[in-house]
């Protein structure tokens, strides 16, 4: 079998991380290391990798470098391609749990699907329920005059809370865009590997439960709201023509203002429900008001 790194991004998700730590433990597999990458928690998250799991290499961050660059650290540290071509590399979520079989299953997977470059298992709600965790369609492709048609492949992405890729894989995509902070990486990191030709593919004998959103407790909705449409955009910036984003970015703008007209009338209700749509939407039109390329690094 390949060998396996597994890599987590970690911030502020201690008490879960250590859970997430647990259930690797009780794989019982063999030729696997686990990386962790904290982007400077100010929790106990640090102390308690160091004191509970001497296993784990632990890189800790001073700074919140994002999500990919996070990644990408951990990568830099697994060692040359040329020695583990083959290798495996497992990214998960800090607010996971492996399920019985998890690791087995999915080094099996791949092994017997070399056309696969990276791979989804199952993905699990805290009450058992299967978690949608696969896409046929990228974030504004109905506007791309098919596009993306001639990629090799139905699946046009998959959930990044737990991914399987092949090290000759990522090493072909460059890694993660770094550009992309937190939300939206998971999209086009399977985009770039679709286009180098690799096919994406879900483990259907590997589940991993899923407590979603835990590192983003401490942040408000606005910011959250803030950071998804900010990461939308940067996706369809970097991807689609100048002409399409536009079409794009007018198109979410009527939308989030036609919606506001009739939430604005109750603007000032209490439902927590009412008070979110009414963010979102303000986020929306405000984010896609200012669709100029310079301002997120292309053009």
């Amino acid at each position: 079998m390949a060998d396996l790194c597994l890599i987590i991004v970690s911030y502020n998700t201690g008490s879960l991380l250590t859970r997430c730590l647990d259930s690797i433990r009780k794989q019982n597999e063999v030729d696997q290391r686990v990386i962790i990458v904290d982007n400077a928690s100010v929790d106990q998250t640090v102390e308690l990798i160091r004191a509970g799991y001497p296993e784990v290499k632990l890189i800790a961050n001073t700074r919140n470098v994002g999500f990919a660059a996070a990644n990408n650290q951990a990568i830099a540290k697994i060692g040359k391609i040329e020695e583990t071509p083959e290798g495996l590399l497992f990214f998960l979520n800090p607010d996971t749990e492996l399920q019985p079989g998890c690791l087995i299953a999915a080094r099996t997977f791949m092994t017997d699907h070399p056309e696969i470059g990276m791979a989804g298992p199952v993905i699990l709600n805290k009450d058992g329920s299967v978690h949608q965790s696969v896409d046929d369609e990228y974030p504004g492709e109905h506007y791309s005059q098919g596009k993306f048609d001639e990629l090799p492949g139905d699946i046009a992405w998959l959930l990044g809370a737990a991914l399987v890729a092949r090290r000759e894989a990522i090493a072909s995509v460059q890694g993660f865009d770094e550009r992309f902070f937190l939300y939206a990486e998971d999209i086009d990191l399977c985009l770039e590997f679709r286009k180098q030709g690799w096919l994406l593919g879900v483990i259907p004998d590997a589940a991993v439960m899923h407590m979603e959103g835990q590192s983003e407790l401490s942040a408000s909705y606005a910011e959250v709201m803030q950071r998804k449409i900010s990461a939308e955009l940067l996706f369809l910036q970097k991807h689609y023509s100048k002409d399409t984003v536009a079409r794009i970015c007018r198109r979410r703008r009527l939308q989030a203002w036609w919606r506001l007209l009739f939430l604005w009338p109750t603007a000032l209700s209490r439902n927590e429900i009412h008070r979110k749509k009414m963010i979102k939407y303000l986020t929306t039109a405000r984010i896609y008001s200012r669709n100029k390329k310079h301002e997120l690094g292309f053009g």
